[in-house]
C-alpha cells in the first residue's frame, strides 16, 4: 500500500511521518534550512508480515499544490493531517478537495500537536474534520489524536496503518505495466534511475519499457520495489527502475514508463468532468485550465460536449484540448485548476485519450462515450461494441484502455476480422493471439451491425442502379465513399467479400453489382456487338454516336441502344454521356493519358487533358466529368485530382 499525507504547511505531516517510520523525507539542503518540505519525500513502513507500506510526503503550501498532485498520482491511501491548534485551514481543504476528485475513498485523519491544546479544543476540531469530511468520499474516516514530539497516539495510529495494508483491495485488471515518474537522477555505478508509483500490471528485471511522450525503448536493469532491491514491481507499489541507454536529462517528471503495446500520448482527449461543489461560477466551454494527470502539470482548454455550462458540483462530458502531449489511458483520474494555478476547480476521468477532433457532439459519439464510462471491463467492451457500428479497432482501443489486446475481455457478439478482411477467431482473455500480434491490425465488429451493414450495402447498390440504369456498378472505393465512409476499411472489405461469397452481390473486374442487374446478352445481341464494338475502336477517343452506329450497322436505333446499355452494364463499354459510348480499352487508354496529364505541370484540366487527347474542349470536359462521376477523379476548383485509393483503367498504363 501507498500512503499520501496531505495538509496544510506546517502541520506536521514530516514530523509524523518520520515519528511512524523513522526516515526524515526531507533531503534537500534548504528544506532543512527553511523547515519546510519543498519537493516529494518517501518513506518505508516494513509490516510483520513482509509487506513493506511506502509513504509519499508532500508538501502543504500553496505555491506547491503542483508538487503536490505529482506525489497525490497512485496512492492508495490518505493520511490527512489537520493541527489541534490550528484546526481546518486553506490548504487542509484544497489538498481534500484533490484527494475527493482523484476518487480517493481510504484515508485516516491525524490531528497532530495534540499535546499542545486541551480536550474542548480537541473536540472542537473533531466536529470541524467530522464537518469537512462529510461531503466527500472519506466521510466517517478513522481520526486519530497524535503528537510526533511526545509519542501520544503515534503508536496506535502506525498499527492502524499496518491494518489497513493487510486489507484486500481490488488491484487494477489490467496488465500491461505503467508508471507515473515523479523523480529522475543519476547514481553512481548504476546510471540513470526514476522512481513512481506503480499504477497498472508488473515490470521484471530485463524488461523493455517505452518512455511516454517519446518514442524511446528502454531497457530496465535494476529494480527497487518499496526501497528493497527486487526483480519484480507491481501496483500498489513505489518503485525505482535503473534504466539502460538514457541519459538523466532526457527523462522526468511528468513522463511514464509502460509496456510497448500500450504506449500512446494525446493532445486531445475525451474526459467526465466534475466540477467542485465549492466554485463560485459555472464551467464553460472555452475555459483555459492547467491539467494535472500522472506527474504531469500541462495547459488545456475545455470543450463541454453534453452542456451549454456546468454548474458548481455538477458532472458533464467534455473535451480536453491541450498545449503539450501527455501520456493518459481510459479510467486515469486527474485535476484541473484555474489558469494561474491559484484554486482547484475540477476532477477528472479519462474516457478516451484519443478523442477525435469532428464529430465530437454527434449523438453516436456520446454514446460512445457514455459506454467508456462503465465501470466494469466486460460490460464496457460490450457497450462500447454495440455503440461502434463502424467497427472497433482492437490494437488502438486495447492501447487506450491499457490492455493488451489477447486480455480484452471480447463479448461473444463480437465478430473479429484480421488484416487480410477475413473473420477469425477473437482472442480469448489471457491466451496468445499470434493473429492478432502478427498482423499488427484487427478489427471487431457485433454481429448484427454487420448483418445491418450487409443489408445497406445490397440497398445502396439497389439504389445506384436505380439511378445510373445504363451502368455497371460502381467500383469498391467508390461504393465505400458513397455507401459507407465512416465504416472501418477491414469491416467494409469483409462485408462485402461475404456477400460476394453469398452471392448477393456481383464482382465485375472493378465493379460492383447486384445479381439481377448483370446483363445478359441474347444471340442477336451477341452479333450485333460483333458488328459494333469494331466500329466503336477504330472511332478512337471519337466514338460514333449511338445513331452513327445504328446507321452503319443497319440496325434500329432502339436495337443499338439496348445492346450499348447491357454492354455498359457488362463493363465493356461506359455512356459518357447520353448516346455516346466509349469501348473499355479506349477508356482505358484516356486514364492513362489523365494520369500524365495530372502529373504534368498544369495539373489534370479541360486544357491540358484536350492537349493530351486532340479532342475538342466540349469533349475532353465531358470525358473529364465522367472520369469524376465513376470515381476515378474528383473536381477541385478547376482541377481534376486523381483519386489516390482509384485502382479503376488501369489497364491503360
Amino acid at each position: 500500500m501507498i500512503i499520501g499525507t496531505a495538509g496544510h504547511i506546517d502541520h506536521g505531516k514530516t514530523t509524523l511521518v518520520r515519528a511512524l517510520t523513522g526516515v526524515d523525507t526531507d533531503r534537500l539542503p534548504e528544506e532543512k534550512r527553511r523547515g519546510i518540505s519543498i519537493e516529494l519525500g518517501y518513506a518505508y513502513l516494513p509490516a510483520d508480515d513482509g509487506q513493506v507500506i511506502g509513504f509519499v510526503d508532500v508538501p502543504g503550501h500553496e505555491r506547491l499544490l503542483h508538487t503536490m498532485l505529482a506525489g497525490a498520482t497512485g496512492i492508495d491511501h490518505l493520511l490527512l493531517l489537520v493541527a489541534a491548534d490550528d484546526g481546518v485551514m486553506p490548504q487542509t481543504r484544497e489538498h481534500l478537495a484533490v484527494a475527493a476528485l482523484l476518487g480517493l475513498s481510504h484515508g485516516t485523519v491525524a490531528l497532530t500537536k495534540a499535546d499542545r491544546v486541551d480536550a474542548a479544543r480537541l473536540q472542537q476540531v473533531h466536529t470541524e474534520v467530522q464537518a469537512l469530511l462529510a461531503p466527500t468520499p472519506l466521510a466517517g474516516a478513522p481520526v486519530f489524536e497524535v503528537s510526533a514530539t511526545t509519542g501520544i497516539g503515534v503508536d496506535e495510529l502506525r498499527r492502524h496503518l499496518l491494518q489497513q495494508a493487510a486489507i484486500p483491495r481490488a488491484a487494477d485488471a489490467r496488465p500491461a505495466f505503467r508508471l507515473a515518474i515523479d523523480r529522475a537522477f543519476t547514481l553512481a555505478g548504476t546510471g540513470t534511475v526514476v522512481t513512481g508509483s506503480v499504477h497498472a500490471g508488473a515490470v521484471s528485471v530485463g524488461d523493455e519499457l517505452r518512455l511516454v511522450p517519446g518514442d524511446r525503448l528502454l531497457r530496465v536493469r535494476g529494480l527497487h520495489a518499496q526501497n528493497q532491491p527486487a526483480q519484480q514491481a507491481a501496483p500498489g507499489q513505489r518503485c525505482a527502475v535503473a534504466l539502460a541507454g538514457i541519459e538523466r536529462e532526457a527523462v522526468g517528471r511528468g513522463q511514464w514508463l509502460c509496456a510497448p503495446e500500450v504506449a500512446q500520448a494525446t493532445e486531445r482527449m475525451d474526459v467526465r468532468l466534475q466540477l467542485w461543489p465549492g466554485e463560485a461560477r459555472p464551467l464553460r466551454s472555452g475555459t483555459t485550465v492547467h491539467l494535472h494527470l500522472g506527474t504531469a502539470d500541462v495547459l488545456a482548454s475545455v470543450a463541454l460536449l453534453d452542456v451549454e455550462a456546468l454548474q458548481p458540483g455538477g458532472t458533464a462530458l467534455a473535451q480536453l484540448v491541450l498545449r503539450a502531449p501527455v501520456g493518459a489511458w481510459h479510467g486515469d483520474r486527474g485535476v484541473l485548476r484555474d489558469a494561474t494555478a491559484s484554486r482547484t476547480v475540477a476532477g477528472i476521468t479519462v474516457l478516451d485519450a484519443q478523442a477525435p477532433a469532428r464529430y465530437r457532439r454527434t449523438p453516436e459519439r456520446l454514446q460512445w462515450l457514455a459506454a467508456a464510462a462503465l465501470p466494469d471491463a466486460a460490460p464496457r467492451l460490450q457497450a462500447l461494441l454495440q455503440a461502434a457500428p463502424q467497427g472497433l479497432d482492437l490494437s488502438a482501443l486495447a492501447r487506450g484502455l491499457g490492455w493488451r489486446v489477447r486480455d480484452l475481455p471480447l463479448p461473444a457478439e463480437a465478430v473479429c476480422i484480421d488484416a487480410q478482411a477475413r473473420a477469425v477467431t477473437c482472442p480469448a482473455p489471457g491466451g496468445q493471439s499470434a493473429r492478432a500480434e502478427d498482423t499488427g491490425h484487427l478489427v471487431a465488429i457485433a454481429s448484427g451491425h454487420l448483418q445491418a451493414l450487409q443489408q445497406r450495402l445490397v440497398d445502396a447498390l439497389a439504389a445506384l442502379h436505380a439511378q445510373q440504369p445504363d451502368e455497371i456498378g460502381p467500383d469498391p472505393r467508390r461504393f465505400k465513399r458513397l455507401a459507407a465512409p465512416r465504416m472501418d476499411d477491414l469491416v467494409f472489405r469483409h462485408a462485402l467479400d461475404a456477400l460476394v461469397a453469398e452471392g448477393r452481390a456481383v464482382r465485375s473486374g472493378h465493379w460492383l453489382h447486384l445479381p439481377a442487374h448483370a446483363a445478359r446478352l441474347s444471340e442477336a445481341e451477341e452479333k450485333l456487338v460483333g458488328r459494333l464494338m469494331p466500329a466503336m475502336l477504330e472511332g478512337g477517343f471519337d466514338p460514333p454516336w449511338a445513331r452513327e452506329l445504328a446507321k452503319l450497322t443497319s440496325t434500329p436505333e432502339p436495337m443499338v441502344r439496348l445492346t450499348l446499355a447491357n454492354l455498359s452494364r457488362r463493363g465493356q463499354a461506359f455512356a459518357v454521356v447520353k448516346d455516346l459510348y466509349y469501348p473499355l480499352p479506349t477508356i482505358e487508354r484516356l486514364a492513362g493519358l489523365a494520369r500524365q496529364a495530372a502529373a504534368g505541370p498544369q495539373g489534370l484540366c479541360a486544357a491540358s487533358f484536350r492537349d493530351a487527347t486532340g479532342l475538342g474542349r466540349k469533349r475532353a470536359i465531358q470525358l473529364l466529368e465522367f472520369f469524376d462521376r465513376v470515381g476515378f477523379t474528383r473536381r477541385v476548383k478547376d482541377l481534376h485530382v486523381l483519386r489516390p485509393d482509384a485502382a479503376l483503367f488501369d489497364g491503360g498504363r
